[in-house]
């Protein structure tokens, strides 16, 4: 309550957009000191992101924070509390200049573009202060069960595909964006290909066990990889887990629209931390194990935005109609419909089809961002469901006319492309079937993992909260910002969003 009366205190003074801001991060700083000790905030572009900590105020012996491994890094090297727990590429290339590539995140071993860059230059580096990206250095499945043939068509950096000359194998380097360690509650799927996922994420009864389970291993792995180290203790592990699972990270200031956790508004983390989630919650395929339909409408935090008083106030008006703005955006978000066609994941998925009373392949169906998004307030998926919507197609072999265009949008990173074969065609028709089918791409998904063909190209869409603080966007930061997304997707699926309803759009996702 003591809270809510100083946010509202604060709505109605006057003042300039700086000034605004430089009162939000204190306040917010005053009352999370006074209040809620456990808050913390910081500027990020739009407004003030807030990490709220279940088990109270940060404890910076706790091994998240501490380098167990021989180059220098911590968990906190790429989880950074000012970018909502995940890595910016402002942060990076600030990090870079400041100590000359010298930062233990630029360690050659995946900071760099190949192994052997050199931790000073920055040509070899690019991928990562350019786009966000660490070099992920991934085991060719073997012959049996493999079913696909892969090799590397452009090898910018010379090491792309390695040949290890005593066993063997194939070692295929993929880049990616750091995950948030935040709002890890809310995961049906660890890591971008689910390669963390050793127990399944998709019961209720053992979802809590299972998670845990499966971030203590995947502390193990980012030890032994990224920092180069032995594997952390089983005490280590536990304290990084539970230190990891109460982090909530949101937005809770807007430049434009003031404070997002209001009694009109519920944003913020500690909203969020309390924000009801089991696997399989409003599931597109009609998966909930409560066997409650799918309802579209999946986020409700600023529909209290969508009437404001009016006032005669120039600052209350502005005020309002940057809230007003925002409550448009989450409402396209929820409501507005296209066709989704040649989405891996869906358009091949046997479930929807039944979903729907057609066969596959589906041709195309109409849905909504929440089709994909559909966890509560959250944005992800609640149940596992990697997709293949385009974002890691090679643009330069691109052939379908939807998914090149909305790859022309962005700001593609120059990556290794692969290409693969001996699959068939997911969407071929009567037609097309037995025609051959190549897949050139610069991230094979989750197929580097499984195997399978019908793995190929697909990728988990992360949890939503905390964008405006953690840009580049999509797993291989082609996306510089969220106009490039919003462009994006508005190519890909057709969408005919006007330029104002963009803007509405990208207000709501920096809200988030």
């Amino acid at each position: 309550m003591r809270m809510k009366m100083i946010l509202q205190s604060w709505t109605a003074s006057r003042g300039k957009k700086l000034a605004l801001a430089v009162v939000a991060l204190g306040l917010a700083t005053a009352v999370s000191a006074a209040v809620i000790p456990q808050l913390f905030a910081f500027f990020d572009p739009t407004g003030v992101i807030a990490t709220y900590n279940l088990n109270g105020p940060l404890d910076h012996s706790n091994p998240f924070f501490q380098s167990l491994g021989t180059n220098g890094r911590s968990c906190s090297t790429c989880h950074i509390a000012s970018n909502a727990m995940g890595l910016s590429t402002q942060n990076i290339q600030e990090r870079f200049f400041s100590t000359r590539g010298q930062d233990p995140l630029f360690a050659a071993i995946d900071g760099a573009n190949c192994p052997n860059g050199s931790s000073g230059n920055p040509a070899d580096h690019s991928l990562l202060l350019g786009h966000g990206l660490i070099r992920i250095p991934l085991t060719v499945p073997t012959p049996n069960p493999v079913q696909f043939q892969i090799v590397a068509t452009h090898d910018p950096y010379g090491c792309a595909l390695v040949t290890d000359p005593t066993s063997g194998e194939q070692t295929a380097s993929v880049f990616r964006r750091p995950l948030p360690t935040t709002n890890l509650k809310f995961l049906s799927t660890i890591m971008f290909d689910g390669r963390e996922t050793i127990l399944p994420l998709n019961d209720r009864t053992t979802d809590p066990a299972n998670l845990f389970s499966d971030l203590m291993h995947q502390a193990v792995d980012a030890t032994t990889t990224h920092a180069q180290g032995l594997p952390p203790t089983t005490a280590q592990q536990t304290a990084i887990v539970n230190f990891e699972l109460g982090l909530f990270s949101a937005q809770v200031f807007d430049n434009q629209a003031g404070f997002l956790v209001t009694n009109v508004a519920q944003g913020g983390p500690v909203n969020l931390s309390q924000a009801a989630y089991y696997p399989g919650i409003n599931d597109t395929l009609g998966q909930d194990p409560n066997h409650i339909p799918f309802n579209p409408t999946v986020f409700t935090l600023f529909a209290g935005f969508a009437n404001p008083t009016d006032s005669r106030d120039p600052f209350a008006r502005a005020l309002a109609a940057a809230q007003k703005n925002i409550a448009a955006g989450e409402a396209i978000f929820n409501t507005h419909t296209f066709s989704i066609s040649n989405v891996r994941g869906l358009n091949d998925n046997a479930a929807l089809a039944t979903a729907l009373g057609t066969t596959l392949p589906i041709a195309s169906f109409e849905g909504t961002c929440t089709t994909c998004h559909d966890a509560p307030n959250v944005g992800d998926h609640s149940l596992p469901l990697p997709l293949d919507i385009g974002t890691g197609h090679d643009p330069a072999t691109e052939t379908d006319p939807q998914i090149a265009s909305a790859l022309a949008q962005l700001d593609f990173p120059d990556l290794p492309v692969y290409q693969i074969t001996g699959c068939s065609n997911p969407f071929a028709t009567a037609q097309t079937a037995g025609e051959p089918y190549v897949v050139n791409t610069t991230d094979p998904g989750k197929g580097l993992i499984t195997g399978a063909c019908s793995d190929v190209n697909r990728i988990k869409g992360p949890i939503l909260r905390g964008l405006a603080s953690r840009a580049p966007y999509f797993h291989n930061g082609a996306a510089q910002n969220l106009d490039q997304l919003v462009n994006f997707y508005n190519q890909r699926f057709q969408m005919n969003l006007s330029d104002e309803e963009k803007k509405q759009l990208i207000a709501f996702l920096n809200s988030l």
